[in-house]
């Protein structure tokens, strides 16, 4: 990591240096040695940046890695324009040796801005449910809470909770529902509302009587097959309990559970009699007693306690909602205590979690570990080799005081995960100050080198100065030159400059309206309703099995506009967006509706766009029964995609709107010597439907509005390239052009490289090249010799006798 740090270093100096992309930015480097996950490095950095006064609003935001945390972290930014770049993933089919080169790497961006959206959508209903105002901030702050529930990398997941198992509906279903007696929000900005937090989990602890049921439904039909009642070794104890629960249900006046009201469904008739009556009460009084001797069995065998005593419950839920509140933190304000862990490698049961809403949490900062702490405090015996020497006894000799911590051999439990890396791994959690004494009686044997690695070390800015000019040597000389003008500038960032107060966690407002900003896709602008409905969504190359939002597009059937010559006046010529919601502009240069076809008359290589009243030059033809046929393929096509790939029903197509794509802008240069940015289109023509294509929007984009004259164009000493006669692909040099750039020209000097002259080797080709003779010529030309050679190098035979054919 030290080395890597040192390259990583290089590379940014010499991309600065040399570089015109990297010279307009400003780049932080934050390091192995700077304490904290990276992606939280970067989130205290947005934290901070928009806690300033002049914080722009559209900032957009782009972030790299595949971790579904950077889902959650994105979100708890509340940025309207936050995309994260991220590998494909592709699930099933032959495993293939991973692709590493990033040109044969596909990228995909997830948007989060449309994320929030659906997001939006999922709980819409709660709108005509809550008396208090509906905030999509403040839901998708309860979302992100509850996402935290399925566990994630610092708390297990809650018993039987399993995302592959549909966990993820009966938290939203669950939430949805007690959300209106709860009279606010959950998480309020990494806030845990303790009271309110402690109603959900009391609604969501129906599961756990509802997936015991299942077992319970299960004994009482094996106690029909043998004939005895089941009888455990601690059910006097566990009945007595589920005796006193029982009075104290009848007192809330709750007749039946929940689960038991499912077992009386399931029976198919109802009780009527007295004799009925009691048996009810007595197998309800039965199933509580198995239902706390199967959540005490747990504990006892996952936990390994004696004893499941009610402080020791007590204890269990205080922990888990003291890590809940840590996570909030950790992901809206930063670390708010280092040394805070899970001290257990299971989650109690939901129904356990009660009695939390007069909780006292409190953490305590404390310092994070040195760099040689950390490594000894996660990695296992068998990697001793990447600590120095003087710790490396601590990990394998039978004297050492932690030996304990690192057993050569140990369990793992799958707790009911699928995948072996899902496993919990059964060993014992460090103890800190243990560990930190053991290793004291070490430190003084640490090499000069060892010491300045195993220290915290600050970040770096930099930004490019092209007044500062000094030579940085390469860290590997074999592999690397130096950089021998480099134009860095630095400075230090402590390591708490991007803290901000944890009550001051802003959100971003603004308003779109009818702005569309590229790169990020909205469902706006298109009118539509949604609904949830499983329909098979292909996700990762394989159908959802879960309820998919779907959307479908709305249109007025009785609307004059949706005459092809109606949307052929309107959209031939013109600029346009298309592929809803990840809108593209591009431009129209057909339009059909299957039967008549509208189309641009232009001279070829044309790429003009028609604004205004300026009517195009336009052409009509009817369609032979050979288009027409193709008009419905693409139809059907396009609907097939947008319902399989998108969750989009696009209904009955009436027109389809054919165009190009705008793949960039080219500088055009005006008379007087100002440049603008013509708009280049593709050559390919494709097929879009009408009711899919967005017209009438701004579309903001901020990226080109720099760049006004030849001067800006063309900066002194810019590198440049020539794309004309005779010197096509050369490099040059901008020179000092204030006498000709009034013209619309600029003085360069180029390099021209000395071209090999290959003329005789041109000449003599035919003797260098090597002539190719199939099989059957060889063999009817050497004869005997050819029957050899057809034997042992083809498959074929080739057999010596008639030439005919």
């Amino acid at each position: 990591m030290a080395r890597l740090h040192e390259h990583l270093k290089y590379f940014v100096n010499m991309k600065i240096s040399t570089d015109k992309s990297w010279q307009g930015v400003t780049i932080y480097f934050s390091g192995h040695e700077t304490p904290g996950e990276g992606e939280h490095k970067i989130m205290e950095f947005i934290r901070s940046e928009k806690a300033k006064p002049d914080h722009d609003p559209n900032t957009r935001h782009c972030l790299y890695g595949l971790d579904a945390d950077l889902i959650m972290l994105g979100l708890t930014s509340h940025e309207a324009h936050f995309s994260l770049l991220r590998e494909e993933v592709r699930f099933g089919g032959k495993k293939t040796q991973r692709v590493c080169a990033p040109e044969e790497t596909t990228f995909h961006l997830l948007h989060l801005s449309l994320m929030r959206e659906y997001i939006d959508y999922e709980f819409s209903v709660l709108k005509e449910k809550i008396t208090f105002k509906y905030d999509i901030e403040r839901i998708i702050d309860d979302w992100i809470l509850m996402g935290f529930l399925v566990g994630n990398d610092f708390i297990p997941h809650l018993p039987h909770l399993h995302i592959n198992h549909d966990a993820l509906p009966l938290l939203y279903g669950t939430y949805v529902t007690i959300l209106p007696e709860l009279g606010g929000y959950i998480n309020e900005s990494g806030h845990l509302n303790l009271p309110r937090f402690e109603k959900y989990l009391v609604k969501l602890s129906d599961f756990d009587r509802e997936h015991f049921s299942e077992v319970f439904v299960d004994l009482k039909w094996f106690e029909s097959k043998v004939g005895n009642k089941y009888l455990n070794e601690a059910a006097g104890v566990a009945a007595e309990e589920a005796r006193n629960y029982k009075e104290k249900k009848k007192l809330k006046g709750q007749e039946n559970s929940l689960c038991w009201t499912a077992l009386d469904k399931n029976e198919g008739e109802m009780i009527t009699s007295k004799d009925n009556l009691e048996d009810e009460t007595e197998d309800d009084d039965l199933f509580e007693t198995e239902f706390r001797q199967y959540k005490r069995t747990y504990y006892m065998t996952k936990m390994g306690v004696d004893v499941v005593s009610d402080d020791f419950l007590a204890d269990q839920a205080a922990c888990y909602v003291q890590a809940i509140q840590w996570i909030l933190h950790y992901y809206y304000h930063g670390v708010q205590s280092w040394s805070w862990y899970y001290p257990y490698h299971y989650a109690p049961f939901l129904s356990d979690i009660h009695n939390i809403s007069t909780l006292k949490i409190h953490f305590e900062l404390g310092k994070p570990f040195k760099p040689f702490e950390q490594l000894l405090a996660v990695l296992p015996a068998a990697s001793k080799n990447l600590l120095p020497a003087c710790y490396q006894h601590l990990m394998t000799n039978e004297d050492s005081p932690i030996i304990e911590y690192y057993p050569p051999d140990f369990k793992t439990d799958l707790n009911g995960k699928q995948q072996e890396w899902e496993a919990v791994v059964l060993i014992p959690f460090i103890d800190e100050k243990r560990l930190l004494e053991a290793m004291e009686t070490c430190n003084h044997s640490l090499k000069k080198e060892e010491r300045k690695r195993n220290q915290h070390s600050e970040c770096l800015m930099c930004w490019y100065d092209r007044d500062t000019e000094f030579i940085y040597p390469s860290p590997w000389p074999e592999k690397f030159p130096a950089i021998e003008r480099c134009c860095t500038r630095y400075k230090i960032i402590s390591l708490d400059a991007w803290r901000v107060d944890i009550n001051k966690n802003k959100i971003t407002r603004i308003d779109q309206k009818a702005l569309y900003f590229c790169g990020f896709p909205t469902l706006k602008h298109i009118r539509h309703k949604f609904f949830l409905k499983k329909s098979g969504v292909q996700v990762f190359q394989q159908s959802s099995r879960g309820e998919n939002m779907m959307l479908e597009i709305l249109v007025d059937a009785e609307s004059d506009e949706l005459t092809v010559e109606n949307v052929a006046s309107s959209v031939l010529g013109k600029s346009v967006f298309v592929n809803w919601p990840h809108l593209e502009e591009a431009r129209v240069v057909a339009v059909s509706d299957g039967e008549t076809k509208f189309y641009l008359e232009e001279p070829p290589g044309t790429q003009k766009l028609y604004s205004g009243r300026t009517a195009p030059p336009s052409k009509v033809v009817h369609l032979g029964d050979k288009e027409q046929s193709n008009w419905a393929k693409e139809v059907q096509g396009i609907s097939e995609h947008y319902l399989r790939r998108k969750g989009i029903i696009i209904n009955e197509t009436s027109a389809v709107v054919y165009a190009q794509l705008l793949t960039g802008r080219k500088y055009q240069i005006n008379q007087n010597g100002e440049v603008r940015l013509e708009k280049q289109w593709s050559k390919q023509v494709v097929p879009f439907v009408y009711q899919t294509i967005v017209k009438d929007i701004r579309a903001f984009d901020s990226r080109f509005s720099n760049i006004k004259t030849l001067d800006d164009l063309f900066p002194l000493r810019s590198m440049v390239f020539m794309l004309g006669t005779p010197y096509y692909g050369c490099t040059g040099e901008v020179q000092d052009s204030g006498d000709v750039i009034t013209e619309g020209r600029i003085r360069v000097i180029f390099s021209i490289p000395c071209e090999p002259n290959l003329d005789a080797l041109i000449q003599n080709q035919h003797k260098y090249s090597i002539k190719y003779n199939p099989g059957y010529v060889l063999a009817s030309r050497l004869g005997v010799s050819g029957y050899l050679v057809s034997r042992f190098t083809g498959s074929i035979f080739i057999g010596r006798g008639s030439r005919r054919k």
